[in-house]
């Protein structure tokens, strides 16, 4: 795969599909990598590959990504390297794609970068919902792994630091205020999560506060996948 590396930063990315850009942010909590878009209900490489220049990356310490950890890092330490890697393409303006831990580096992503995202698709963002230990737990283990390399590039207290930066908090959506969603005018298309980890009270509260979102209920079985599609498309399309 191509890798993109800016200081100790290596950033593993694919590239498929001609036109305009689509940046895709996998599932897999922290590690969040192109692989895990194999166990969604449908992968956006293979549905939008021929109508898009769709970028897929590994974040940061997930699948093939790397880079060390360090006391003070945070949500936005992700979204500078998203947006490092589109200066990298040269890349201006582009759609965004993502899911479960997608649904908040979108969000932080328009918080940060408003004028260069078209618009986001968000699949079953995680979200509070009592909650609150799974999400420890969840990073806990990919913290432990890390831990595990006995690298210097990892810390105990660098980790610790990251942990009560990213979900250390009482956000319904992680990483930003409901105030700054109320105000955020980029057009969303919402695809309800329904688990412990997707709460579908979540994707109805970002679907809600945000001025310009459509919320899509039923999108994972049967026929309603070939639905969810469309409303996919036909949304992108509306809004190149």
């Amino acid at each position: 795969m191509p890798t993109f590396t800016q200081g100790e930063v290596k950033i593993e990315f694919q590239e498929f599909g001609k036109g305009t850009p689509i940046l895709l942010i996998a599932p897999g909590g922290m590690r969040s990598a192109i692989s895990m878009w194999s166990h969604s209900p449908w992968n956006p490489i293979d549905v939008l590959q021929d109508h898009y220049r769709v970028i897929a990356m590994d974040q940061r310490n997930a699948g093939n990504s790397f880079a060390p950890v360090a006391v003070g890092d945070d949500w936005n330490t992700y979204t500078t390297d998203q947006l490092a890697l589109m200066d990298h393409l040269g890349i201006d303006q582009f759609h965004v794609a993502g899911m479960c831990i997608g649904g908040p580096y979108i969000l932080n992503l328009l918080k940060h970068a408003p004028q260069r995202i078209t618009s986001a698709l968000v699949l079953q963002t995680i979200g509070r919902d009592d909650n609150r230990d799974i999400f420890f737990s969840m990073y806990d283990m990919w913290a432990e792994d890390l831990l595990a390399a006995k690298s210097d590039n990892y810390s105990p207290e660098a980790m610790a630091s990251l942990r009560h930066n990213m979900f250390d908090n009482d956000l319904p959506l992680f990483c930003v205020e409901d105030d700054f969603v109320r105000q955020c005018t980029t057009p969303m298309l919402v695809f309800a999560g329904n688990d412990v980890y997707h709460p579908n009270a979540s994707s109805k509260h970002l679907a809600a506060l945000a001025p310009n979102a459509q919320l899509v209920e039923d999108w994972k079985e049967g026929a309603d996948i070939a639905q969810g599609l469309d409303q996919a498309l036909q949304f992108l399309q509306a809004n190149t």
